[in-house]
């Protein structure tokens, strides 16, 4: 699963790299956990980019509780086109999540050991990812997930899962809302983790209140 990540660059960074015509609001952190208000990129009609801050936990349409969120966190690439939680949004509401890493726990047998993993000239990234909009009893939600694959090369001794990070070239046919839905499951095939480094970090990051440049610090292990 995905269920920690970080983004610290700075906006103009965020504007290059996504195309935006604005610099979006949001807030850097190195320790961003489900619950909170992201920073996501999503297509408006006229076909433009722009940063939307989404609640992290998909909460679909239907729900009856948002606390459903919690569960949702996370969307499996193999399950997403039909489970009910995810089908509607996959078909029309995709996203990219901006990061510059995220966390994986490994487990070990003197307990778990935290991963921070990414792109080895610490540049940004993508998750791909997919928004929803809850409107029940006068209360408005817009939310969103991280779609998982199975894990492969350097995760493959982490974690039996990683979130599908998309290469630069297929953010516009990600986002676009005519995308036919196979034409879009096709893109999460081309995983772009070639370029991303493992790192053990300290047990500092495990609390999601801990923040700062002392959650990717580099640490020794046996």
């Amino acid at each position: 699963m995905c269920g920690r990540y970080d983004l610290t660059a700075n906006a103009e960074q965020i504007v290059e790299h996504f195309m935006l015509q604005r610099a979006p609001k949001y807030e850097r952190s190195y320790n961003i956990a489900p619950g909170r208000k992201i920073l996501t990129i999503v297509q408006r009609d006229d076909g433009t980019r722009k940063g939307a801050n989404l609640h992290w936990g998909l909460v679909p349409s239907w729900a009856k509780d948002i606390k459903i969120g919690w569960h949702l966190i996370n969307a499996r690439m193999e399950t997403v086109r039909e489970k009910p939680s995810f089908r509607a949004a996959f078909a029309r509401r995709r996203c990219l999540i901006p990061a510059t890493g995220f966390y994986e726990w490994q487990k070990r047998d003197a307990g778990k050991q935290a991963f921070h993993i990414h792109r080895q000239d610490g540049q940004l990234f993508a998750f791909a990812g997919l928004w929803e909009h809850w409107d029940q009893g006068g209360e408005t939600l817009y939310s969103c997930t991280v779609i998982t694959t199975d894990a492969a090369g350097l995760m493959q001794p982490i974690h039996e899962r990683m979130p599908v990070i998309l290469p630069p070239e297929n953010y516009q046919n990600w986002l676009d809302k005519a995308a036919e839905p196979d034409a879009a499951f096709a893109l999460l095939a081309n995983n772009a983790y070639e370029d991303m480094k493992a790192t053990p970090v300290s047990d500092w990051v495990n609390k999601p209140g801990n923040d700062g440049e002392r959650c990717v610090e580099e640490v020794a292990v046996g």
